[in-house]
């Protein structure tokens, strides 16, 4: 379950300290310096895949740094990646300086110094791991360290959907799968920074699982192309066909198929839009690269039993049995939030 640890119920004059425990304790000895008179409150709220921590960070305006002395004292080297959601960060390392605005991440390495400032309330998403478990060289990873990486298209923007949808899934795993999710995770990383660097061998055994990530996100993107095929996912890969082929052996489906897949359930939710200006069937299959409404209309009926229009009517009748229900109200969580000491000093499960 994930953690939280929050200064929320502390007082303005408490908070300082608190929150400097929150975030060496979270991460890797900092010391943190608060920019308002009345500090705001701030929240971590972290879950372990494996060895790698996912964490979403809330608060106010503050520097943080890893000085030398620090560096000394702990010993470790780890690697964080903070994925900007609200405000700025302002992040110097290794001789370099960033400004990393909503949508943009760069990653920090607690084995030299460092200063991050945040001058406004701020929301990100940190992936925090050990620096072996990337096997990248140092020198590749010093060269991209303090370096804006963009989250709209690319190697880049699949490791910045992917660590938003973790973040957006505590809670959900369950032990297993959150190793899993942990690896392959690093493996995008990895993979991003090889190919930054001019290194990536995309049939190497160990960029699998990141590769298959970015194929199926490429796939997505494309489903609109008719002609979207193995042939052209793999070129676009620097791969060949065969091993985009193999690359799918292990989900037990073929590339077509899950190109077909993709496209039915893209078709099927569209049809199921029970609005007055919901698109035509030939519309919706043409929209999503079906050629040919009469193979559109064979493969729906083989996935899901029925025709698109009998799927589409369907939608559209109220079921007989379903009564109409009064609005859900809002749920409100919470209670009386933990004393200050504990807030200090205790890590609590999410109930």
């Amino acid at each position: 379950m994930p953690v939280v640890l929050s200064t929320t119920s502390l007082s303005p004059a408490q908070r300082a300290e608190c929150w400097h425990e929150a975030v060496s304790s979270s991460f890797i000895p900092l010391r943190v310096t608060l920019l308002e008179r009345e500090p705001s409150a701030g929240t971590i709220t972290s879950e372990q895949l494996g060895t790698p921590q996912i964490s979403v960070v809330r608060a106010g305006p503050q520097v943080v740094t890893r000085s030398p002395r620090l560096i000394a004292e702990d010993g470790k080297e780890w690697i964080t990646v903070a994925l900007q959601h609200r405000g700025t960060a302002a992040l110097e390392q290794d001789g370099r300086h960033v400004v990393l605005r909503p949508g943009e991440f760069a990653m920090s390495d607690s084995g030299r110094p460092f200063r991050k400032e945040l001058v406004d309330d701020f929301v990100f998403t940190a992936f925090h791991l050990p620096r072996d478990e990337l096997r990248v060289s140092e020198k590749d990873l010093r060269t991209l360290t303090a370096t804006a990486f963009s989250s709209n298209s690319g190697s880049s923007g699949v490791v910045a959907t992917y660590l938003t949808s973790l973040a957006q899934g505590m809670g959900t795993f369950d032990a297993s799968v959150r190793r899993r999710l942990g690896f392959i995770a690093t493996d995008l990383l990895a993979m991003l920074i090889q190919e930054r660097s001019g290194k990536l061998n995309p049939q190497a055994p160990e960029s699998a699982h990141a590769m298959l990530v970015l194929i199926k996100e490429y796939i997505v993107r494309n489903l609109p192309d008719p002609g979207l095929s193995p042939e052209v996912i793999a070129a676009a890969h620097h791969v060949s066909v065969r091993y985009l082929h193999k690359l799918f052996e292990h989900e037990e489906t073929t590339v077509s198929r899950w190109i077909l897949q993709q496209r039915l359930e893209k078709c099927r939710r569209d049809l199921s839009r029970a609005t007055g200006t919901a698109p035509t069937m030939a519309a919706v299959a043409r929209h999503w690269g079906f050629v040919s409404p009469s193979h559109f209309s064979r493969a729906f009926r083989t996935a899901y039993g029925m025709s698109p229009r009998e799927w589409q009517m369907a939608q559209r009748t109220p079921h007989p049995c379903v009564e109409d229900q009064p609005a859900s109200r809002a749920l409100v969580i919470g209670g009386p939030t933990p004393d200050a000491a504990r807030a200090c000093h205790s890590l609590g499960d999410i109930p």
